[in-house]
This record gives C-alpha cells, structure tokens and sequence, in this order.
C-alpha cells in the first residue's frame, strides 16, 4: 500500500506508468477502486492509498467499490469470495 501524501506527483505518475500502481483506496473507508473511478477522484488526497493488486488491497481489510468494480461488490455484498477483475 502506498500513501498518496507520502508521494510525489512526478513518482505516481511513474508508478503507474510502469504498472505498480493499478488500484486506489479511501484509506477512512476502507474502499478500493480504479484509478479511473469519479469517486476516487474526488477523494482527499490525505485519504488516498494505492494498491498494486487486488489481494493486496483485500489483505489490507479494503472491499470493492460499489461504482467501478460492482461484480465484484456484490459478490463481497453477498459474502462470496472476492475475485480479481
């Protein structure tokens, strides 16, 4: 998990680049998501966590976004085990 203010602008962007960054998160509400979802992008920036994978995301105790992964949020609505997208 990476803390987005403990990160440049200038090394996210390459981290993303190069494909170790692929999901973000609300740290406060433990919720994970695509970098390209409208509700992670309105998020505060001391809030926001990046994940490289989604057991990563999963082991740190953070569930699906109910707007960009909603599959996989009701699979973990309904208590199935969590796949990745």
């Amino acid at each position: 998990m990476i803390d987005h203010a403990t990160v440049g602008d200038a090394e996210l962007r390459k981290l993303i680049k190069n494909g170790t960054v692929t999901l973000g998160g609300n740290r406060k509400l433990k919720i994970y998501g695509q970098l390209k979802c409208p509700s992670g992008k309105r998020m505060r920036r001391t809030n926001r966590v990046f994940f490289s994978s989604v057991q990563e995301a999963i082991q740190m105790g953070y569930r699906p976004c109910g707007h960009c992964l909603k599959t996989a949020y009701k699979n973990w609505r309904n208590g199935f085990i969590q796949q990745p997208y």
